[in-house]
């Protein structure tokens, strides 16, 4: 989780008018180490874990859908066939992702808000779980609850399909390439490969998701237009971000899955 929250303090970094800094000078943030060391000297250790209920609690519905639905949406593309293509796969992969992204949205949401939130101080956004879910609703409609939810699915199809494809193609060219074995560290290295190639294809939509869902109320008119803002006031790399974190856990997420 510190890692995560990392990440979303660096992809937020730089952008003007960022409700997370209400009330505070501007924190600067260097490198995944660096900002996790200055998370824990200017707010204390427990910072890094701000946003944790709605973490779990996103965790804990996310999952339930994805990985319940999984077998029966891709039965439902395979029409009950015992031969199971990776495209039905990628197909159920995406499907139940982008309704799993659906429901727990709100509670993504109220987690990059928490995180992006500087805990030091008396001037905070939020000052609870529950707090958070009222104060949107309130302040923003039901419909800022599902804010970003058009990018954040985009994001999870990006990254269903890029570490399931990149994972087999690096696999299989280390094997016919006889650099390695078909064994445990040949599995590690295009694990951790796939998780490298991965991030790099899903990171712009990654900033884009995180910053129009932690966005104020007007502050972008949708996701493409916080993609604009962010080209025209600072650049390409705006775009990657928080990359190191972001790579660190989805590269280690790949190894777990892939090897285990």
């Amino acid at each position: 989780f510190p890692l995560d929250t990392a990440k979303v303090r660096l992809q937020i970094q730089g952008e003007t008018k960022s409700p997370a800094n209400t009330g505070h000078g501007p924190v600067k943030y260097r490198g995944v180490f660096g900002t996790i060391s200055t998370m824990v000297r200017v707010e204390g250790p427990r910072s890094l874990y701000s946003g944790l209920v709605a973490g779990l609690q996103r965790q804990m519905s996310f999952a339930s859908v994805r990985i319940g639905l999984y077998d029966s949406v891709k039965q439902f593309y395979t029409k009950g066939s015992d031969h199971v293509g990776i495209g039905s796969r990628l197909m159920a992969g995406c499907t139940t992702g982008a309704m799993a992204v659906a429901l727990a949205q709100p509670t993504d949401a109220v987690k990059v808000r928490f995180q992006a939130q500087i805990s030091a101080g008396a001037s905070k956004r939020y000052h609870g779980t529950m707090d958070a879910y009222r104060t949107i609703a309130k302040e923003e409609g039901f419909r800022g609850l599902w804010k970003g939810t058009g990018p954040n699915i985009t994001r999870n199809a990006i990254v269903n399909c890029t570490e399931l494809v990149t994972y087999d193609l690096i696999k299989d060219a280390l094997l016919k390439s006889s650099l390695m074995n078909d064994d445990l560290p040949c599995h590690f290295t295009s694990a951790f490969a796939a998780g490298f190639c991965t991030t790099v294809i899903a990171s712009p939509v990654d900033v884009v998701k995180t910053r129009y869902m932690n966005s104020a109320q007007g502050q972008y008119s949708s996701a493409l237009n916080c993609a604009v803002a962010m080209l025209t006031k600072e650049g390409p790399k705006a775009f990657y971000k928080g990359f190191m974190p972001s790579f660190l856990r989805l590269g280690s997420w790949n190894v777990v899955m892939f090897v285990t």
